[in-house]
């Protein structure tokens, strides 16, 4: 069941606090794992009560729910900044710098509190599978959109369903070398960068 996520707080200290919860909780995710962490641990690494824990969130899995969105909205941020640079320029212009997006977001990601255990929470969590299906949809449409006037006449249920499939194999790529020691993460990148690039190239010629 999915649970309507509560809206953050307006007012500039219940911010800061809600911030500093996040915080907190992605470094005890890091420590603990999504298992043994709860709101008890979190409320007390951040100097707070449980019941002023609950102003914010209902329980854990809303925790770590808002985590995944505050790392999915940095990502998208990430996204928005590269389109805003190379959107303009075409087909070409994007594969070119599709590298330096995927190493922008790696980086975006790393600098999370406990990101490689929100990542995996997002995955194994029913109640959290919503939060990284969302976000990779919305990824695949700013692609969409971004390519559809350098594409005239092309089927955009296919475009969408291709650059589906680019953005599902950028982020697994990426979740990979959390894990994975015996590749160069820059090898890796690199790769997925010349195979991501050349498939949006393709999209040119097949229009």
């Amino acid at each position: 069941m999915i649970v309507a996520a509560r809206q953050p707080p307006k007012q500039d200290r219940a911010r800061q606090t809600r911030e500093r919860l996040l915080d907190v909780a992605g470094d005890l995710l890091a420590e603990v794992g999504l298992e043994r962490i709860s709101t008890n641990m979190i409320a007390a690494r951040a100097g707070l009560t449980p019941p002023a824990l609950y102003r914010y969130f209902d329980d854990k899995y809303a925790v770590i729910e808002a985590l995944g969105r505050r790392l999915m909205e940095r990502q998208n941020d990430v996204l928005d900044r590269w389109l805003a640079l190379h959107a303009a320029s075409g087909i070409a212009g994007m594969a070119d710098h599709i590298g330096a997006l995927l190493a922008e977001n790696a980086a975006v990601t790393r600098a999370e509190p406990g990101a490689v255990w929100i990542l995996r929470a997002l995955h194994a969590t029913p109640r959290l599978v919503h939060v990284r299906l969302e976000s990779h949809r919305h990824v695949t449409d700013r692609l969409a959109d971004a390519c559809v006037p350098h594409l005239r006449g092309i089927d955009t249920a296919a475009l969408w369903a291709r650059l589906r499939l680019a953005v599902e194999l950028g982020f697994a790529a990426d979740e990979m070398l959390y894990e994975e020691d015996r590749v160069s993460a820059a090898a890796v990148r690199a790769e997925v960068s010349d195979m991501l690039g050349s498939a949006l190239r393709d999209l040119a010629t097949s229009v």
